[in-house]
């Protein structure tokens, strides 16, 4: 192996005295550096607007919430919510309510999803950066509520407009006289704030104190739809669990960020496993330039092959060395490919030169050793393949040639 690998070395950085070998090895090279540098960028570029489209949700949903495991609606003690705050990891937490209602300003209408908060919920989420226009929840009035955007641009909300109110209606429990009145619950609410978020979430939510929902449902003052956690990174999720089904009276299940987005991380994941695949067949058909290299190299060779068998060298060792030679056009292609496309990744992060057409907002790259490891990984599995498919046959070529020179 020693012999082998010393001569591919040789025929790697050494020219042929035909032009032509010499044109069809740099290009094959040339492709496996384009090839590699390609898959890289691609999916550093995919991971930035991966991460950058997880922003906006990101900084509306928890690390962790607490969910009934039947039901709308569990008991939330205080006891409970101490121990809570007792296990080690747990930064704040705060019960939530969250029902479908309708709402009315005016002569327009729409339907949204009222969600009632405590005053810890701004330590769980950072709700105050989202306020674009007017202010947070005023916890010592409950009859206000914080909007978003969609949600004012299709009612034509305005802040602080005591002339006329929010109407928030939710259908009244099913009860045992059909006329036993209106059918709806309602409440009256100034609008305090607008929040901004993401398109889908602006239309989706309005904020209200906790006591406004269960006033509005009808609810026990203990009675929450979830509890959202903040907790520091790495925190042990499964003593966390633990402790939960342990302390808690009602059944409940603990929801990680990931799976309270579950299609949209499935999404995700299945576009990155799509752009991965498409850019692999890429690097594949960048690879038959480096079978077609090696094939010619074969033949280049054929006198110097003869010599080598005449000086006593191993018919599999001459395989050998097309095989390395081959690995060796990947190797050194791929380095090259990842080095380039590394600068290119890491000078669009800290100096970046690329935007997003029509705006001044950088394009978006995150640098992983992930994806470096991945592509180097595919590219060298593919090129031996390639090595191999290109050099097979040519053992027993040698030695058939051996037994009759």
């Amino acid at each position: 192996m020693t012999v082998a690998f010393r001569i591919a070395l040789r025929y790697f950085f050494s020219k042929s005295q035909q032009t032509v070998i010499n044109r069809i090895n740099a290009f094959a090279l040339f492709m496996v550096v384009v090839a590699t540098a390609t898959l890289f960028i691609v999916l550093s570029a995919f991971d930035g607007l991966k991460d950058f489209g997880l922003s906006f949700s990101n900084r509306f949903d928890p690390d962790f919430e607490i969910q009934p495991a039947q039901g709308k609606f569990f008991t939330f003690s205080p006891e409970e919510q101490q121990s809570l705050l007792n296990f080690p990891g747990v930064v704040a937490i705060s019960p939530v309510i969250e029902e479908k209602v309708f709402l009315s300003f005016k002569e327009k209408s729409q339907v949204a999803y009222l969600k009632g908060v405590s005053e810890n919920y701004s330590s769980v989420i950072a709700v105050a950066d989202l306020i674009m226009i007017g202010d947070w929840l005023d916890f010592q009035e409950t009859n206000n509520v914080v909007a978003g955007f969609g949600i004012a641009a299709a009612l034509s909300l305005g802040v602080y407009d005591y002339t006329s109110y929010l109407n928030i209606a939710v259908p009244k429990k099913q009860e045992a006289g059909v006329f036993s009145g209106a059918p709806f619950n309602q409440k009256a609410a100034t609008v305090m704030g607008l929040y901004q978020i993401s398109e889908d979430l602006d239309k989706k939510y309005v904020f209200s104190s906790a006591d406004f929902a269960q006033q509005l449902l009808g609810l026990d003052s203990l009675k929450y739809s979830a509890v959202v956690i903040k907790t520091r990174p790495k925190i042990d999720r499964a003593a966390l669990q633990k402790t939960i089904q342990q302390q808690f009276k009602s059944p409940v299940v603990l929801v990680s960020r990931a799976e309270q987005n579950a299609a949209l991380y499935r999404m995700l994941n299945l576009e990155n496993a799509a752009i991965y695949f498409i850019f692999t067949l890429v690097m594949i058909i960048a690879l038959f330039n480096v079978i077609g290299a090696l094939i010619m190299m074969v033949l280049d060779k054929k006198k110097q092959m003869k010599i080598l068998l005449a000086m006593g060298v191993a018919p599999r060792d001459i395989h050998r060395i097309f095989l390395i030679l081959g690995i060796m056009i990947c190797f050194f292609g791929g380095v090259i490919g990842l080095i380039l496309s590394s600068g290119v990744v890491l000078l669009q992060e800290t100096a970046p030169f690329i935007y997003v057409p029509g705006t001044s907002l950088p394009y978006p790259v995150v640098f992983t050793f992930k994806n470096l490891f991945n592509v180097f990984f595919t590219l060298m599995f593919l090129g031996t393949l390639s090595a191999l498919w290109a050099t097979r046959g040519l053992h027993r070529k040698m030695r058939h040639q051996a037994i009759h020179s």
